[in-house]
């Protein structure tokens, strides 16, 4: 078993104090907060509250610096070469527009190639896909095996077809898969593509090392890493990022600006147009903060222990179809109820007080691949317990009688 002290790790949430009857289990979509990262943004908005980099009075620079400094903690973690290469945004969703807005032209041209894989979600499809439709750049999709992994060996024939952009997910959303995002990225390296890394769900998994792993940017949303909603990063090589074309002006992006031209100011501020979110990224910092308290290397044995007690449960119950595998796998565990409708599964669980997720997950070419119409998602989290899990299987055998009633 797992040394991992959990009731003091979930002691540090407040929504478990107010909400004690609910069994959290979508922490794919959001995850909750500990009181540190609430109290630092009731204290910004409280005592600090002031705009950044324009102000001469000292709340101003005072809420500047706090700002900067959070820019610079969170270089910091992801181990990037420079704070500067840390782009606020407002998501993942967000950095990715940006990612496949910016490159076009100044790298991506007519009949260039981007290599994506069937895991996607849709915040990494849609985006390269406008390109195809307006500017005649191509789309290659990496398959999975029977396992539903990426198939290595495709990909590395799709990568013989020179794409100028490869870009996939860290984690699978839907099914949780681990993916060897190292080797994928040295893969591609080694016929010149540029490498974006979806690491949405990567990021609360392991703390990502952006010397390592040497992908060309990385992209993440802080609500997913115990911070708040409305704040992300784009992590981008110094040199990767000056060739993105800004999708947003206005505010600092600016150096110099006439009715005939303007001129773009210096990065980071380049590639964030107006008023940011301050409290945010006061919020994010400070979650991963907090997180560096903890022993991580605890916390993922103690989820691994966790999807595989909640993948055997499942497994014992007659006429559940598990469309996860339990191998390489960050804490998330999809399946359906056979001959019954996802959206039906988790209502009667929602009934029973159990949050999950159903549906397609933001990722209808992987299910239009698997042949299913959806599915019910239970992601797990640090702060879970195995008696969350009991609680849902429990739950779940309930709602598989009243369906099969």
């Amino acid at each position: 078993m797992s040394c991992f002290d959990i009731q003091l790790f979930r002691r540090q949430f407040p929504f478990f104090t107010e909400q004690s009857n609910w069994v959290y289990l979508d922490n794919a979509a959001t995850m909750q907060k500990p009181q540190q990262v609430l109290d630092a943004i009731a204290k910004f908005y409280a005592k600090d509250n002031s705009n950044v980099h324009r102000g001469a009075h000292s709340l101003s620079q005072q809420a500047t610096q706090s700002f900067e400094d959070a820019r610079t903690s969170i270089a910091q973690y992801i181990n990037a070469s420079l704070p500067e290469e840390v782009i606020f945004c407002s998501g993942a969703t967000a950095a990715l527009n940006q990612i496949a807005f910016g490159l076009m032209h100044t790298v991506l041209q007519p009949g260039d190639r981007i290599l994506l894989t069937q895991l996607e979600h849709h915040a990494n499809i849609v985006p390269w896909q406008l390109h195809c439709q307006r500017h005649g750049v191509i789309i290659d999709v990496v398959p999975l095996t029977a396992e539903n992994k990426i198939d290595l060996e495709a990909y590395k024939q799709l990568l013989l077809l020179k794409p100028k952009v490869v870009s996939f997910c860290h984690i699978s959303n839907v099914l949780g898969h681990i993916q060897p995002a190292m080797e994928m990225i040295a893969l591609a390296k080694a016929e010149d593509a540029i490498t974006v890394i979806d690491g949405a769900q990567g990021i609360v998994h392991e703390q990502p090392n952006m010397q390592l792993l040497d992908c060309d940017f990385y992209v993440f949303s802080g609500h997913k890493l115990y911070g708040p909603t409305g704040i992300g990063v784009l992590y981008g090589k110094y040199k990767q990022l000056q060739q993105l074309t800004p999708i947003f002006a206005g505010g600092e992006m600016i150096d110099q600006v006439s009715f005939a031209s303007t001129s773009f100011n210096q990065l980071p501020f380049r590639l964030e147009a107006g008023t940011p979110n301050i409290a945010g990224a006061i919020g994010l910092a400070t979650a991963i903060k907090w997180l560096q308290n903890v022993n991580q290397n605890e916390i993922k044995q103690h989820k691994l222990l966790l999807t595989q007690h909640l993948h055997c449960g499942l497994a014992r119950i007659q006429g559940i179809d598990i469309l996860s595998s339990p191998i390489h796998n960050a804490g998330i565990v999809t399946f359906n109820v056979v001959g019954e409708h996802h959206s039906d599964v988790a209502e009667l669980l929602n009934q029973q007080k159990i949050a999950v997720r159903a549906g397609q997950h933001c990722a209808m070419p992987l299910f239009s691949y698997l042949q299913q119409r959806g599915a019910v998602r239970c992601s797990l989290a640090a702060y879970n317990t195995f008696e969350d899990v009991n609680q849902c299987l429990f739950a779940l055998e309930q709602a598989m009688e009243i369906l099969t009633a």
